[in-house]
């Protein structure tokens, strides 16, 4: 719950690009590290008694943090610092301060209750794996209900509050147990060893350091945080992601994690070569990861089960999830009794959010917690010294993990693009392998090392390349299609006919942006605010997409400055390829006109550090409930809108929702809104359809549209036929209670749907 609460409070203040949400995981991966370490070497010099109270400690310290983190990082972070334009070692000083403490005291709890429960050597594989699995599976249940319940609910802030309730609540109850506790069993007594099964002895040629354990399980981290960096960047293009999926994905990741971890618990006692399972686990992960998106792949070309998958995969706009949601509780409930509308839609959304990530990303991480016990029963050789090596390893892997998670993310994505990371990972899976035949009398057995290698070089090989992994999510095939990809994610141009006429789809991150040529509504979005002020010399479009919107804020001969903000850095490049395999003139004015500057990152973030001032500020149309677009639609987004316009300035937003108009009127005392286009300002706002048709027909203006083949008075002539509304200072704003906040972003969590009830 903290994680995904906390990362997003960090946007506001970091951005929500790339690189800041790289330097947060990071950031809170190692205090987890710290903790781990420093919680093994406590709980081997505490007494019984002292581990649960130092747990209790750990738990209540971590509460009264969460209860002071949401005034800290939105009220002083967000809103004092925000504004400072502070270089990335200094961001992430101050990311590592704010968060060291409470993950800090996460990190400690896991040594301190291992050494709690686990009184004898026998008992290590079954207890340390039991409690890592229940605390995943909890991880879990936080992940879900945290989109599911608590954010829709609560919001970000009353989701922490939950939260540290139940730290509370566990604090109260490690204190009762630690009052309660009246006798100090002797660490290695017989009387408190549990013998449900015999326990079998590992093998002594199966002996590896714990030094090569602790490298090996770094390893493990390493690729197992790399493995989960592909599947989100996989399955949110894969899903076409709204603010559900990270959440929904990072709790299947946990729920495979958390049943091997049980699974695994009862099994490790009784293996009597718990070294070499957990090494073949090892390397089957990255084995199943590369395999089975090879077999995806492959098959959406030439299964028919899978043909309703590449169907949707084609398409422009996402699944409708409040819709599919509603669909699924009535055929689950009714047993499949329902409409054959509803059905479809049903199991399109349990294939997509259900069996997809099932078979992806479940075995995998299911066998990442099986082989946790089996290294437990391998590595714990000293009940005396357990806490420390329990500590030792989560901080080895979690430093994986964390060098996992920012070369991926920063670096490897960059250079090598998702197929070829991927078949890295596959690669390094090897280790295990040769590791594992390293073990005693394996080494003669050349037949199974070199069946090993062969696997794991077909598994390299069969991988997809980048072309054919990008077709074919997106439902086409590579002729079709100009790709660029970073770490910031990726820009995909496909070719398609509509009509009998050929156009260029606009893909981000596997959902449908804009489209060329130009003259869609996008058009209109850039051009009526440009045409509406009277004198636009300065203008800032948050989004690229096609350069649509952008395009068409350039329309007059007063537009001296043109700022673009693109959050998908590989946008760009991707348009510069299509101009050069199809040229466009539309395309070619936005990447050749001389008043556009055109930059990356997170464009809320670029508005709060920019000492300019803009005549006109707009984002590009944005879904109300993707990914993070509660960023662009809150309160404190158009207040940061109206600080940075010039006198007479126009702040403009698509209006895609009721509550998006209210939280606009809220901030702009004068409010114009004409067909789907909002756009205010603190001064009336001058509209006189004639006089905007009027500047349609000037020189300049008349010129721009038509060497693009646009019709723009058509275009506009829609629009105006369209209710205009206008709102000023005497209009009563008090009655504007359901908007979006930062805090609580409604629209983005479908916080007035029900969508988890039992339908009528």
């Amino acid at each position: 719950m903290y994680q995904i609460v906390w990362q997003r409070l960090l946007t506001f203040f970091s951005g929500a690009d790339v690189f800041s949400a790289t330097l947060i995981v990071a950031v809170f991966m190692a205090g987890l590290g710290l903790g781990s370490l420093a919680g093994g070497h406590l709980a081997d010099r505490l007494s019984p008694r002292g581990r649960v109270l130092a747990f209790a400690a750990a738990e209540a310290g971590t509460a009264l943090c969460a209860l002071a983190s949401v005034p800290l990082l939105h009220g002083f972070f967000f809103v004092r610092l925000g504004p400072l334009a502070l270089p990335l070692p200094v961001m992430a000083l101050l990311l590592f301060a704010v968060l060291l403490l409470p993950t800090f005291l996460m990190g400690l709890t896991l040594p301190l209750l291992s050494r709690v429960v686990t009184t004898s050597l026998g008992q290590a594989g079954r207890r340390i794996g039991a409690l890592y699995g229940w605390n995943t599976l909890g991880a879990a249940i936080g992940a879900f209900g945290t989109v599911w319940f608590g954010v829709r609910a609560f919001g970000f802030a009353g989701t922490v509050h939950v939260a540290a309730a139940l730290n509370l609540g566990c604090a109260l109850v490690a204190l009762a147990m630690a009052l309660g506790h009246r006798t100090s069993p002797d660490e290695g007594s017989s009387l408190t060893e549990d013998r449900p099964a015999p326990v079998a002895e590992p093998s002594p040629p199966d002996t590896v350091p714990l030094s090569g354990w602790l490298s090996l399980y770094a390893l493990s981290g390493f690729i197992a945080l790399s493995l989960e960096i592909v599947w989100f960047r996989l399955l949110g293009i894969l899903l076409k992601s709204n603010s559900f999926t990270f959440a929904t994905l990072l709790g299947f990741f946990l729920c495979g994690l958390g049943s091997g971890a049980l699974v695994g618990s009862r099994m490790a006692p009784r293996s009597r070569r718990p070294a070499r399972v957990f090494l073949a686990l090892q390397a089957a992960i990255p084995l199943y990861a590369g395999l089975s998106l090879a077999v995806l792949v492959w098959g959406l070309g030439h299964l028919a089960f899978l043909q309703p998958l590449a169907r949707y995969l084609a398409e422009y706009d996402p699944i409708d999830f409040g819709e599919a949601v509603r669909s699924t509780l009535r055929y689950v409930i009714r047993l499949g009794e329902v409409a054959p509308h509803a059905r479809n839609t049903a199991l399109q959304f349990l294939s997509l959010y259900g069996a997809l990530p099932a078979v992806l990303v479940g075995p995998p991480t299911f066998l990442m917690g099986l082989s946790f016990p089996f290294l437990q029963r391998a590595v714990q050789t000293d009940v005396r010294r357990l806490g420390r090596r329990v500590g030792w390893l989560q901080g080895a892997n979690i430093v994986g993990a964390t060098v996992g998670s920012s070369l991926t993310g920063l670096v490897l994505l960059d250079v090598l693009g998702t197929a070829w990371t991927l078949r890295l990972l596959v690669a390094l899976g090897g280790v295990f392998l040769l590791r594992l035949f390293a073990l005693g009398d394996l080494r003669a057995r050349k037949g199974p090392v070199l069946a090993a290698a062969v696997v794991t070089v077909a598994a390299v090989a069969l991988s997809p390349s980048s072309e054919w992994l990008w077709a074919r999510l997106h439902g086409t095939t590579p002729e079709r299609i100009v790709f660029d990809e970073d770490g910031s994610g990726l820009a995909l141009l496909k070719e398609e006919t509509q009509d009998g006429r050929l156009r260029t789809v606009v893909f981000a991150n596997g959902l449908g942006q804009s489209q060329l040529p130009y003259g869609s509504y996008h058009t209109v979005l850039g051009a009526l605010p440009a045409l509406v002020h009277p004198r636009p010399e300065s203008v800032a479009v948050i989004g690229l997409g096609s350069g649509d919107t952008l395009f068409g804020s350039g329309a007059r001969p007063e537009t001296r400055s043109m700022e673009c903000v693109e959050i998908v850095s590989s946008q760009v490049p991707s348009l510069r390829s299509l101009y050069r395999q199809r040229p466009d003139p539309g395309l070619h004015r936005v990447l050749t006109d001389g008043r556009i500057r055109l930059s990356s990152g997170d464009g809320r973030a670029f508005l709060m550090r920019s000492p300019a001032r803009f005549d006109v500020i707009e984002a590009d149309a944005l879904r109300p409930d993707s990914a993070f677009a509660g960023n662009l639609y809150s309160l404190e987004y158009f207040e940061l809108l109206r600080s940075r316009l010039r006198p007479g300035g126009l702040g403009v937003t698509w209006c895609p929702t009721d509550r998006v108009r209210n939280t606009f009127l809220r901030v702009f005392p004068h409010v114009l809104r004409v067909g789907d286009t909002l756009m205010g300002s603190d001064a009336p706002i001058p509209f006189d359809p004639e006089a905007l048709r009027a500047r349609l027909r000037e020189a300049f203006t008349d010129a721009y549209f038509r060497r693009a083949g646009i019709d723009i008075e058509a275009l506009i002539a829609d629009t105006l036929a369209r209710p205009v509304a206008s709102w000023g200072p005497e209009f009563d704003r008090s009655s504007l209670l359901d908007v979006n906040t930062d805090l609580l972003p409604r629209d983005e969590y479908r916080a007035s749907e029900r969508l988890l009830i039992r339908p009528r």
